[in-house]
Parts: structure tokens; sequence; C-alpha cells
């Protein structure tokens, strides 16, 4: 019962915000608690545990056993700067790996 999210275009410090909030909880719990929050990473963190869910075969008391942020490949760009110069962008993107585990 496991899904992953590769290469999503945010950085891992602000996605873990969000997988802090739902780590351990029931899978019906983190859903409703992800619909109801405001921050970017919880629309496809709430696509993931569907994800999850639909490739368990038992859909009862399950629950997030492990929910892990890893970095991803960062983007590099330039920002074009004053007398000729270039300064770097770094555009981060994460890893989120997801494991649900039956409550006994």
């Amino acid at each position: 019962m496991k899904a992953s999210l590769n290469n999503y275009r945010q950085s891992p410090r602000k996605v873990r915000i969000v997988a802090d909030l739902v780590r351990g909880r029931s899978v019906a719990l983190a859903r409703a608690e992800l619909k109801h929050l405001s921050k970017r990473a919880a629309s496809p963190l709430l696509k993931l545990i569907d994800s999850a869910v639909a490739n368990s075969g038992n859909k009862d008391k399950l629950y997030i056993k492990n929910i892990q942020v890893d970095r991803g490949v960062i983007l590099k760009r330039s920002r074009p700067r004053a007398m000729g110069r270039a300064f770097p962008i770094h555009k981060h993107t994460s890893h989120i790996n997801l494991e649900l585990g039956i409550k006994n």
C-alpha cells in the first residue's frame, strides 16, 4: 500500500510542513484535514493518499504509516541583472513517498 510522487515543483521544506500534520493519522482524518488546509501542498498530498488507498485491497482501518519528503532535482535558472551579470535562481522539487498501514 504505497504511493509516490516524484519531481513535485515545490520545495521540500514547505511540503514537510503539511506532511507532518498528517503523519500517523487515519486516512479519513487526514483527508478531512487536507481538504480544509490552505497550503499549496495539500492538494497533491490528498491525491497521493487517494492513490495509495486505491492501491490497497483493504480500505478499512487504514492509517498513514510513513510519509517521507525528500529533495528532488534542482532546476537552475538565471535572472538577468545590471551590467550584463546574471544571478542564479534555484527551483526546488520534492519526492514524496507514502506508505499506509492497517490499524489493529
